[in-house]
Order: structure tokens, then C-alpha cells, then sequence
């Protein structure tokens, strides 16, 4: 392989790994959903008008596992079940209600409550569990020792805000 293959073949690994190391930044920025109308028409035989549902259906994406270097000083390295990064998001919801005219002559409009697309990150709980060995030390002629083995537990975490607006819109003509 000549030079200018090696320096080609360095430029196409160094624009994959580029790529690589962005996509997970730019599909967190933008978390997919799929869009739901939720249908209501049954409630027609009961109500004069029927309310109307929208939201959508989050679509998870998980990311690289974390912490898989972990390892103490002097310790052999333990056995991890690495905890693993969700990114979704919970869609924009929006329920819109009549409301029953109460005076005649003057319509109320339509209750809305709604809550705005926010985004929502997780990840799952992991464990890690010390080995019941030692390091091999000299003075007992390169044989490791025994010890008592550490557990311990990764708690899972979850971050996000959530909002929500409850009012009145003026009847559609």
C-alpha cells in the first residue's frame, strides 16, 4: 500500500469516526415521535359534539453503554453490567372538549388542556461486583489472595421537564 492510499484510507476512517461520534449528539437534539390522532367518534352517540385527541407515540433511542473502564488501584478488574443512556422524548398532546352552552345565544367555546413536546433522558440500572481475588504480590510468590467480594448497585436515573396549560379557546366558526 502506497502513501497516498495509506493517507486516503486515513481520511475516510477519520470522516466515519466524525460521523460516528455526531449522531448521537443530533438525534438527541431532536427526539423522533410518531404522531397519534387518537379517534373519538364513538363518543357521538352520547355527546352532541366529540372531543378531539392528539399526541404522538415516543420512540426510544438508547445509547452507548457507560462505564465499562471502571477498575479500582490495586484491585483486579471488577465485573460490570454497564448501565445503558435512553433519550425520548414525550410527544405534544393536545385534548380539546365542548363546552355545553350555559347562556343561550353565547357559546362557551371548547376546553383545552395541552402539554408542550419536551425531551426525556434515562438510563437504565447497571451492578458492578468486586472479584474475591487480589492482585498477585511477592510475598506470596506471585499468587493473588483472597478477599471478600464488593457488589454494587447503579441506580437508575431520569431527567426531563414536563409542563402543562389548561384554558378556554372561543368556538370555531
Amino acid at each position: 500500500m502506497n502513501l497516498k492510499s495509506q493517507a486516503s484510507m486515513g481520511f475516510v476512517v477519520t470522516c466515519l469516526a466524525s460521523a460516528a461520534m455526531a449522531s448521537p449528539a443530533a438525534a438527541a437534539a431532536t427526539v423522533p415521535v410518531a404522531p397519534v390522532d387518537v379517534p373519538l367518534h364513538g363518543l357521538g352517540t352520547v355527546l352532541p359534539e366529540t372531543p378531539t385527541l392528539r399526541t404522538g407515540v415516543p420512540i426510544p433511542l438508547t445509547g452507548a453503554p457507560m462505564g465499562l473502564t471502571a477498575h479500582g488501584k490495586g484491585q483486579a478488574q471488577p465485573v460490570l453490567l454497564p448501565q445503558l443512556p435512553v433519550a425520548t422524548g414525550v410527544p405534544e398532546t393536545l385534548v380539546s372538549a365542548p363546552l355545553p352552552n350555559v347562556v343561550e345565544g353565547e357559546p362557551t367555546g371548547r376546553a383545552l388542556i395541552s402539554a408542550p413536546a419536551s425531551a426525556i433522558h434515562a438510563t437504565t440500572p447497571g451492578a458492578i461486583l468486586g472479584l474475591p481475588i487480589t492482585l498477585p504480590h511477592a510475598e506470596s510468590l506471585g499468587l493473588p489472595g483472597l478477599k471478600l467480594p464488593e457488589a454494587g448497585f447503579l441506580a437508575p436515573t431520569v431527567t426531563g421537564a414536563l409542563d402543562s396549560t389548561l384554558g378556554l379557546a372561543q368556538q370555531e366558526n
